[in-house]
């Protein structure tokens, strides 16, 4: 199998190459703008003079804060293509955690919607009062701006006078080895840290995500994932230009939007968390759109309901259904499974070591302990933080994941929790992740979440939220007493609150802080 490393390169060097490649060929549906390869390529040496011309040197960080749009795409890959490492930040940011980041990460340049579901993002910036010594401008993407920031349009003509050959001899300067990112981590159990992507690592690592998924020049790939997320900017923008895959970008996840945009562009690719994909299984509307045209779904979390995968090839006749696992610091991609996999295979595992990387788990073989891995995807450390990074490789390279989880002999990889979340009842570990899949085979739970928290007695004791499908009476009573039958006492929760959804990120992951906080643990 070819490189993808080697056969550009650099992303500035993909981008040129899918423009001359695909040229004609739909590159991204936003609304009712329909940009080709060729003119997108146009679009991103605009942005990319534009970045020169307001002072972008090579190295420079340069963050984007904005939901999945076309601009988004437009404005990241041009200051790559000048030379910069992105920083994308995450679109659920109030204005203090988006001002700690681009404080940590340096940015010279931010990139801003204007208004997004009612909040504005100048504005929270503006009144978190934060100190930013490094950011020397902030571009609007909307038709106006406060007096101090510039417009789109007006930074984009800002760049006129920088020439195309201009652009491609900076472009040149790049190099396979320089960081192309800078992706912080969602946060979910600690404070974020900004993970060192290289050039290589992306182009090799969503070369092999491409490959190994099937995806192939013309595919229609609606991107839900968020661009801030490795999952949206890699496995979407990045993979759908190696194979001139065409883009739908959807800045909110919206079940009635997800039915429409599949039915009305002939959604072929929806990769996404679970929940957008049960979600999409459960909506009562679903029979009245045509899903047909659907013929691969990537997902892949810490758990991935069992009957989920049975489902998207019963119900809406999805050929490839596929499941991953990564993480930000391995450059999103650790494990795949492989087209052709038994449906058991994807159903309870996240698949085997992706090529030119090892994983494995710090115990006995089909026990479960912390997973371990090594090769072209791990990081080159946390940004300006060697402490951190020390903690999280080991001298001989093996990235200490904090996951969970268990290899069959297959290497097939099961993820069964994260460290943290672990909790120990009366001496026993617990796992929420199992308890969870569990707990999600009563066919009244639409969705749970479990905790640990404190007992006075055994330590510690699960406890679980849940959501109800609709139409459901189900009570705590019942749902301990269904799982007393189902699992080992230890592993029933001895609480339960039903709730009406749980707290996400953007990027599907259960904020388990804020169940936490919630029970006053």
């Amino acid at each position: 199998m070819r490189r993808g490393d080697l056969a550009w390169g650099t992303v500035p060097g993909l981008v040129r190459s899918a423009a001359l490649r695909y040229g004609r060929r739909e590159a991204v549906v936003d609304g009712r703008t329909r940009v080709p390869y060729a003119e997108l390529g146009e679009r991103v040496e605009r942005a990319a003079a534009a970045c020169i011309a307001s002072g972008v040197r090579k190295g420079d960080r340069v963050a984007v804060w904005a939901p999945n749009t076309l601009d988004w795409i437009v404005c990241a890959l041009g200051a790559v293509t000048a030379g910069a490492v992105l920083v994308p930040l995450n679109t659920r940011f109030k204005g203090t955690e988006a001002a700690d980041v681009l404080r940590r990460s340096r940015a010279r340049l931010l990139f801003v919607t204007g208004t997004f579901l009612g909040t504005s993002y100048v504005a929270s910036l503006r009144r978190c009062g934060m100190e930013l010594p490094d950011l020397e401008q902030v571009v609007v993407l909307a038709d106006s701006a406060p007096q101090e920031y510039r417009t789109w349009k007006d930074f984009l003509a800002g760049g006129d006078g920088v020439g195309a050959r201009q652009v491609r001899e900076r472009a040149a300067t790049v190099t396979a080895d320089d960081p192309s990112d800078l992706v912080f981590t969602s946060g979910t159990t600690g404070r974020p840290k900004g993970a060192v992507i290289t050039h290589a690592q992306t182009l090799r690592c969503y070369d092999l995500w491409s490959e190994l998924a099937g995806l192939r020049e013309g595919d229609r790939y609606l991107i839900v994932n968020p661009f801030f997320h490795t999952f949206g900017y890699k496995a979407g923008i990045i993979a759908c230009l190696t194979r001139g895959a065409t883009m739908i970008p959807q800045p909110v996840f919206n079940v009635e939007t997800v039915l429409a945009n599949i039915a009305a562009e002939r959604i072929s690719v929806l990769p996404g968390p679970p929940t957008l994909h049960r979600s999409l299984l459960d909506h009562p509307a679903r029979a009245r759109h045509d899903l047909s045209s659907l013929r691969l779904v990537v997902t892949g979390a810490a758990v991935v309901p069992l009957d989920l995968v049975e489902r998207l090839r019963d119900e809406l006749r999805v050929p490839t259904v596929l499941t991953a696992y990564g993480l930000s610091e391995a450059s999103g991609i650790v494990t795949m499974c492989r087209r052709g996999d038994a449906p058991a295979t994807v159903a309870a595992t996240s698949g085997r070591a992706i090529p030119g990387t090892e994983v494995r788990v710090l115990a006995p073989p089909g026990e479960p302990g912390e997973v371990l891995v090594r090769g072209h995807n791990v990081m080159r450390g946390y940004f300006e933080d060697a402490e951190a990074t020390a903690r999280a490789i080991t001298p001989d390279g093996w990235l200490r994941t904090g996951d969970v989880g268990v290899l069959d002999e297959a290497g097939n990889l099961r993820i069964t929790d994260r460290i943290k979340d672990m909790f120990i009842v009366g001496g026993f570990n617990a796992y929420p992740a199992e308890i969870e899949q569990l707990l999600g085979r009563h066919p009244d739970v639409a969705d749970v979440a479990v905790v640990g928290v404190p007992d006075e007695r055994l330590g510690e004791v699960g406890k679980a939220y849940a959501v109800r499908r609709p139409g459901s009476t189900l009570t705590s009573a019942d749902l301990i007493a269904w799982a007393r039958r189902e699992m080992a006492n230890y592993k029933v929760p001895r609480h339960v609150e039903f709730m009406a959804g749980l707290p996400r990120n953007a990027s599907g992951k259960v904020l388990k802080t804020e169940l936490r906080a919630r029970h006053g643990g």
